[in-house]
């Protein structure tokens, strides 16, 4: 490949998570070979979206206005305050429709090895957030892999130490799944965390 306006769209694209050089390079391909309007609403959509999306200044997540619809929701439980990695996670909550309390988007977890810190995280906006005499529960509801768990560690005892009560999302075994073919840490903590 040697003209530069395609290299340049297949390394635009080699950026989005899990898209390596073959599958960017199909995609370039597609798009301009069949669907030169979708590859126009995608430019269009991106550029609006880089233009009008922002951060809530209340939780973190994305937003066009100043503080997102959720937070401006009287009918939500502001006792309740949900901590998320990222405004992905949020969203995937919301669409359960199980839990109406307000949230507070991290935008990242610690990562040590990546100099990943607590500042990075929105930590201490997090801690003025669940202080303001409003919230009554803290639920951490980040990943269950090393990087979340210690930043839900790390959360927790600060929380706790602002005499909050703090709880953990739960994790188990699947809705449908059959035991045998589970993994052993999920079935360890099925049993942990049995109710």
């Amino acid at each position: 490949m040697t003209e530069p306006s395609l290299e340049a769209l297949v390394e635009a694209l080699r950026r989005l998570p899990g898209i390596g050089a073959k599958s960017a390079q199909r995609m370039a391909f597609h798009l301009l070979q069949h669907d030169r309007e979708g590859a126009q609403r995608i430019a269009l959509a991106l550029q609006s979206a880089l233009a009008n999306v922002r951060h809530c200044e209340r939780c973190h997540t994305f937003t066009e206005a100043a503080i997102c619809g959720v937070c401006l929701d009287g009918s939500r439980d502001a006792r309740q305050l949900c901590v998320v990695e990222t405004p992905a996670d949020q969203a995937a909550l919301e669409r359960t429709g199980s839990y109406r309390g307000l949230y507070f988007v991290l935008m990242g977890r610690l990562s040590p090895l990546d100099g990943v810190g607590t500042g990075d995280i929105g930590a201490h906006e997090l801690l003025a957030r669940a202080s303001d005499g409003h919230t009554e529960e803290v639920i951490i509801a980040t990943n269950f892999n090393a990087e979340g768990e210690a930043t839900a560690h790390v959360l927790a005892e600060a929380l706790k130490a602002r005499g909050l009560r703090v709880t953990r999302l739960a994790r188990g075994v699947p809705i449908g799944s059959e035991l045998e073919y589970l993994d052993l840490g999920t079935i360890a903590h099925a049993l942990i965390d049995r109710r």
